[in-house]
């Protein structure tokens, strides 16, 4: 069980085509959260970058407080289901659902627990000995379902797990999943495109278009308070009847005006919520709930023409043509009315209450009970990561250059005194004497 954090996630492939544009949502522990909006909207890719499936173009995610970005999709502590069962065909039903615990290396007695104990839980405990093709579409749909719940995942993922399932085993099957999750305590995210499956499963539902998200909100906030016209018209059945129609503000009271002959006060809470956004006279889209149309023979009433009129059991779903649309008006009815069909043309008058009453701009097509969303502050700029102390570069100390050497001064010649150059007086040779002649004897 964790929580879950996506942060301006985006997802972008090829350079080119946004499939998820800044998404941004914060899961409770134990949340089941459903994504929901038309095909192409972005909210299977936004659960496969959850799995790790599909790489982050921008923006973090964060499961139980870790980033996950680049962890692996075997390390995320996740367990998927998908649109298709993806059941070993060769295997029975026990191995199925215990493969993946036997890939884990978990002892055979763990192992026949947890089988045993999400077969009970999927009331599939009487299929353990079969093979896939031996079982219905909502059965092999629980043995999908059980092989993911044996892991005790932190965050279970339901990718469109029962559209390929015929009306009645489709509901057989929601209410199934409403009970596992009474049971199996973890995180839910579960992606859809029937909006009724998000309406009765959602703790709160994310309501998605061409990658944005539209509105987040319980199931009554969506239902009773849409944000924009798009969310207005795809949450509800039969869809929202939208009109033209005209807004005008008396005082510190609002009216609405449609087909020129019809004027409804406004209920209290919603004049409080427009006078607070400081909405003036307009024209603007209104937009009403089939269910919350009544026939009337009221003079402040809008005149309409039966086209068809459908019987659903408990309600007759009357289109009518006024205000040159198509509308549909839910007329319920008690248990001694038959319901026989109206007759083509016949002419009827339909009024509504001021606190049934939305009313869009014109435009942009965004609820004017509501402010303008302010664009989010930027986060503040993490602080700066210490870097590891530098390693130290010595410098190159250049090599001393030497000293020129001074030239050696000449080395003055010696002075002979002049004397020496004089010639030797002249001795007479009778002074010389002999030199070889010995001591005292004469020459």
């Amino acid at each position: 069980m964790a929580d879950l954090s996506l942060r301006s996630v985006k997802k972008v492939y090829d350079n080119t085509v946004v499939a998820v544009q800044e998404f941004s949502l914060e899961i409770a522990d134990k949340e089941f959260i459903v994504l929901v909006g038309p095909s192409g909207c972005g909210k299977s890719t936004t659960l496969r970058m959850v799995a790790g499936l599909e790489d982050i173009t921008e923006g973090e995610l964060y499961i139980g407080g870790r980033k996950v970005n680049t962890v692996p999709p075997k390390d995320r502590d996740i367990a998927m289901v998908f649109q298709n069962y993806a059941l070993y065909p060769h295997m029975t039903v026990y191995d199925n659902i215990a493969y993946g615990l036997k890939l884990r290396k978990f002892p055979k007695r763990v192992i026949d627990e947890k089988v045993r104990e999400a077969a009970e839980i999927l009331d599939i405990t009487e299929l353990l000995k079969r093979k896939p093709k031996a079982l219905s579409g909502g059965q092999r749909q629980r043995v999908a379902i059980g092989r993911a719940i044996v892991r005790e995942p932190q965050v279970f993922l339901m990718d469109e797990p029962l559209s390929n399932l015929d009306a009645k085993l489709r509901n057989q099957m929601r209410s199934e999943i409403i009970k596992l999750r009474q049971k199996v305590n973890t995180t839910f995210i579960y992606v859809t495109h029937d909006q009724t499956e998000a309406m009765t499963l959602g703790d709160r539902i994310v309501i998605m278009r061409d990658g944005f998200v539209q509105q987040v909100g319980t199931p009554q906030e969506v239902f009773h308070h849409p944000a924009n016209l798009f969310v207005a018209g795809f949450i509800g059945t039969p869809q929202m009847n939208v009109f033209d129609g005209r807004l005008v503000r008396e005082g510190s009271r609002y009216f609405v005006e449609l087909d020129g002959t019809v004027r409804i006060e406004l209920s209290a809470e919603k004049e409080e919520r427009l006078r607070k956004c400081g909405v003036e006279t307009q024209p603007v889209k209104l937009g009403l709930r089939p269910e919350h149309l009544t026939l009337t023979d009221s003079g402040n009433a809008v005149c309409a023409a039966v086209d068809v009129s459908e019987m659903m059991g408990s309600a007759v779903h009357i289109h009518v043509s006024a205000c040159g649309k198509d509308v549909v008006i839910v007329v319920p009815l008690s248990e001694e009315e038959d319901g026989d069909a109206i007759p083509l043309g016949t002419p009827v008058r339909f009024t509504f209450r001021g606190s049934a009453a939305h009313v869009f701009d014109v435009e942009t097509g965004r609820n004017l009970e509501y402010p303008i969303a302010q664009a989010p502050e930027p986060a503040p700029e993490p602080p700066p990561t210490e870097l590891p102390a530098p390693v130290p570069v010595l410098e190159q100390v250049p090599e001393p250059v030497p000293a020129p050497v001074p030239a050696p001064e000449p080395i003055p010649e010696p002075v002979i005194p002049q004397s020496v150059f004089d010639p030797l007086p002249e001795i007479p040779p009778e002074k010389l004497g002999d030199p070889f002649a010995e001591d005292g004897e004469e020459g």
